[in-house]
């Protein structure tokens, strides 16, 4: 029963930073804005997330200065491909280079510094219960915000007038800005989400996941984000499955290691971006009725004058 409590424990820690960052880069991309950038976002807020919580002893300075980050990274990508009309694969590709060479310039001071990690839940009785207690009430504020940010975008995006306005932005940019919305306003507010999800999931690993800040220590996890949007069918609910399975995936194969299982150990730390081409082929080979990606995503919009 411990084994498997610290296996569940394990996964959920991995799993919060994919769906953080995922749930941004939803948003992003249900207003028809290809943000590939996730990667440089993350490492931002990593870097400096980790540099606040250091310089101030606050793991909450330390969350908002990787919020901080990773908005301000994602007012870049919005000055370039929303303000200038750039292609936005060739732009979201430039800022994770940005992303990766400036938190590398940030951090340097900090390698080898280590944090006081972010407290875990307690509550009496309840996080003793065997087996759920820890996984239902004993774990960090980063994992509860991520729930609760998962269902406030799915509240959003289909219970709010503003999310179908958004979503209509990212199906028809030309019948929304025919109908008077701002689409430009629109995408670059969708675009700062999730740069902002992009930063705190960043920041999530040097206060909380492993207290201290190494350089490329998002280790590709921003591409792992992206592929799971794509997996989730743009669809928040599916999103927190795919999270929660490419987790496990990363964490089976690092128990896997310890339990001595004759595979090169080269082999399994490949194995979770190895399972995200092979889910990623299978929906394409099962999707019927066309794609369900938002019409006009990574579609470039210069409204009439």
């Amino acid at each position: 029963m411990e084994l498997v409590e610290a296996i569940i424990l394990s996964v959920l820690a991995a799993s919060t930073p994919l769906l953080i960052a995922a749930t941004g880069e939803l948003v992003t991309e249900r207003s028809g804005v290809l943000n590939l950038g996730v990667e440089g976002m993350m490492i931002m807020g990593a870097a400096c997330g980790f540099a606040g919580a250091w310089l101030t002893g606050s793991i909450v300075v330390g969350a908002i200065c990787g919020i901080v980050a990773g908005t301000l990274m994602s007012l870049v990508f919005a000055l370039m491909a929303l303000g200038l009309a750039v292609n936005q694969v060739a732009t979201g590709l430039a800022l994770t280079i940005l992303g990766i060479g400036l938190s590398g310039l940030i951090g340097a001071g900090f390698v080898g510094e280590r944090i006081t990690p972010a407290p875990h839940l307690y509550i009496p009785v309840l996080t003793d219960i065997p087996l759920v207690g820890r996984v239902l009430f004993g774990e960090d504020a980063f994992v509860y915000l991520s729930i609760a940010l998962i269902v406030g975008v799915w509240w959003f995006l289909y219970q709010t007038r503003p999310g179908l306005i958004l979503r209509a932005c990212g199906d028809n940019h030309v019948s929304a800005h025919a109908l008077g919305y701002p689409v430009l306003r629109i995408r670059t507010l969708a675009v700062m989400f999730g740069g902002a999800c992009a930063g705190l999931a960043g920041a999530y690993l040097p206060l909380a996941y492993t207290p201290f800040f190494i350089p490329g220590m998002t280790a590709g996890r921003g591409w792992i984000a992206l592929a799971l949007v794509v997996f989730a069918s743009w669809r928040p609910g599916r999103l927190v499955v795919g999270a929660y399975l490419f987790g496990a995936v990363t964490i089976l194969q690092l128990h896997a290691q310890g339990w001595g299982v004759g595979i090169p150990s080269q082999f399994m730390s490949a194995l979770p971006y190895l399972a995200t081409v092979i889910v990623l082929v299978l929906l394409s080979r099962a999707r019927t009725g066309g794609s369900t990606a938002p019409a006009a995503l990574g579609t470039v919009f210069v409204p009439d004058r």
